[in-house]
């Protein structure tokens, strides 16, 4: 574990490091197209984030071939640099993308052949275990074909869910933990260290994407970008195909005891083929709805809308920020909810907390005019907005001796309609 932490560690403290530098020559090179109508930022916003991630990336791998116990995996196995060779190709086509705008079909032929590239390397998926049938086999083709298919969907599901700051970092790093605790246990709980990749690749994404954030929470300074997002839907992917499809679940012996007690002890088994799908289940609803909503609509299904999830959040009144953490809080409700059951199927418990937990949920979607406030103990640790909108009420308060209405505090007598506008620039300005 202390060298999954270190690697994280390094990775994260790269991308970070970096993310500055990156802005800058984003800056220079000119990469921050002008607004566009389904934009929520107010101001031109440098991109080529992806580039100090994928430097990250690089880092930890690095750091992983160097340590005792992970220096095993690249040893035992070429699924690492199949990662690598594919994140290169893709990180590229994202770096392209940022600055020229490539179109639409030549970026999703770009996935294919950076899927392809990683087939060919090893990172494949061999076999399949389906309830009541076993452990499937698959051609060479059968496996081709669904490896393609699963990094193209993971990598378009975390990239039209890249629309607000900090929001798909953020999910693809609560994604990634789930998936790191689930791999980690599999590799360790039953001792098969074909899961150790995935381990490996999840730890990394974590790094990525914390080191990351802090540069791109709103209001953001630097979009990731198609580089980035293209890139940690691929890192993604990699580690859910590395488990579906590697781990031979006749290692696990969980043949034993009752019939009831070997349904609960098959869950594991059977997880693989639902994690992939609850750690991207909200970026791939998103997608499946645009596909299906702009195919109504006569359009492309790569035509760009603001139709998405998060829009529809902002629409009905949450804030930029709430609506960020509303989409964290069911991802991680989706990710930790399959990985809590993969571990005690039999507990009631654990549906019940769920249900629960999703009533919260519903509950906060239906007061968007609820705004959170940090105690005084905890302003040094919340984002400056928060202390400085506390500061602006209680001074409010000490000259009117009254409640002051927040709205009229952060919109100037006279804005109009135009009121939110001249706050999205004024927040936004540096």
């Amino acid at each position: 574990m202390r060298e999954y932490l270190l690697t994280l560690c390094i990775t994260a403290a790269v991308t970070y490091l970096l993310t500055g530098p990156v802005r800058k020559f984003a800056i220079v090179a000119g990469a921050m197209p002008e607004i566009r109508a389904r934009d929520v930022h107010r101001e031109p916003t440098p991109r080529l984030g992806g580039i100090a991630m994928f430097f990250g990336l690089c880092a930890g791998l690095l750091v992983a071939d160097h340590l005792t116990n992970l220096s095993e995996v690249f040893e035992k196995s070429n699924e690492p640099r199949a990662l690598l060779s594919g994140a290169a190709l893709i990180w590229l086509i994202g770096v392209l993308d940022d600055k020229f705008e490539i179109d639409a079909l030549i970026k999703l032929g770009g996935q294919m052949i950076a899927a392809g590239v990683m087939v060919v390397q090893g990172l494949t998926i061999l076999w399949i275990p389906l309830p009541g049938v076993g452990t499937v086999a698959l051609t060479q083709w059968q496996g081709t074909l669904l490896t393609v298919a699963l990094v193209v969907i993971t990598i378009n599901a975390v990239n039209f869910v890249d629309g607000l700051d900090g929001l798909a970092a953020g999910m693809v790093c609560i994604a990634a933990a789930a998936f790191f605790m689930y791999a980690y246990r599999i590799w360790y709980s039953y001792g098969i260290e074909a899961a150790a990749p995935a381990s490996l690749f999840a730890a990394i994404l974590m790094g990525m994407c914390l080191g990351f954030l802090p540069h791109n929470m709103h209001p953001a300074r630097i979009f990731m970008g198609d580089s980035g997002s293209m890139l940690i839907g691929l890192v993604l992917a990699a580690g859910a195909i590395s488990v579906t499809g590697q781990v031979d679940p006749d290692l696990m012996n969980l043949f034993s005891g009752s019939e009831r007690n070997s349904v609960h002890q098959m869950v594991p088994v059977y997880i693989p083929l639902v994690m992939p799908l609850t750690i991207i289940a909200i970026p791939a609803a998103d997608l499946i709805l645009a596909i299906v909503r702009r195919t109504w609509k006569g359009q492309s299904p790569f035509a760009a809308d603001r139709g998405h999830l998060h829009h529809r959040l902002l629409e009905i009144g949450h804030s930029h920020s709430r609506a960020v953490l509303i989409m964290y809080f069911f991802s991680a409700l989706i990710a930790f909810g399959a990985l809590a059951y993969s571990v005690n199927a039999a507990s009631m418990w654990i549906v019940l907390s769920v249900v629960f937990l999703s009533a919260i949920g519903l509950v906060l979607l239906l007061l968007p005019r609820f705004t959170p406030r940090a105690p005084r103990w905890a302003e040094g640790f919340v984002p400056p907005r928060y202390r400085r909108r506390r500061a602006a009420v209680m001074a409010s308060e000490e000259e009117t001796a009254a409640p002051a209405d927040e709205d009229e505090e952060r919109v100037p007598v006279g804005a109009g309609v135009n009121g939110a506008t001249a706050i999205g620039s004024r927040t936004r300005t540096r």
